[in-house]
């Protein structure tokens, strides 16, 4: 989602989809940040928050909040994990870049996140073995 770039004397303008993405917890932080900031300052913009958010409870759903509720486009565990060792076929790739890159998709790059360290904490393990092994290698009996 694009930033809303005013003049330093115009409010910010944000649209429906961001401010339904802000209210279910999906927008790029920086951008969330800048929303609170207007939210304090406008109360028309609260009024409009405040419909949204009544649409949403009343079931009123557009084929856009369904499909985001529903996380269509994210990619499984599997498909992140395959993308991170560069196995994922190009096509794929290029669009989890995308996912996650540009669409900046908050749950996606938790599930990064969560990978990595998982893979970093494996990797210490691994190393630790390692150390392990090697320095008790010349203490092992050979069996008779």
């Amino acid at each position: 989602m694009n930033i809303p770039t005013d003049s330093p004397s115009d409010p910010p303008t944000f649209s429906d989809a961001q401010l339904v993405a802000f209210l279910d917890e999906e927008l790029q932080p920086e951008l969330s940040s800048k929303l609170e900031s207007a939210l304090r300052a406008d109360p028309e913009l609260q009024q409009r928050l405040t419909v949204l958010r009544g649409q949403n409870l009343a079931g009123l759903h557009s084929i856009g909040a369904i499909w985001r509720r529903g996380r269509l486009s994210c990619l499984d565990r599997p498909q992140l994990a395959a993308f991170l060792a560069g196995t994922l076929p190009t096509e794929e790739a290029d669009y989890a870049r995308f996912h996650l890159d540009e669409i900046h998709c908050r749950v996606c790059n938790a599930n990064v996140d969560d990978l990595k360290q998982a893979a970093a904490e494996n990797n210490e393990s691994q190393d630790r073995r390692d150390r392990l092994f090697q320095s008790s290698a010349g203490h092992l009996r050979p069996k008779l």
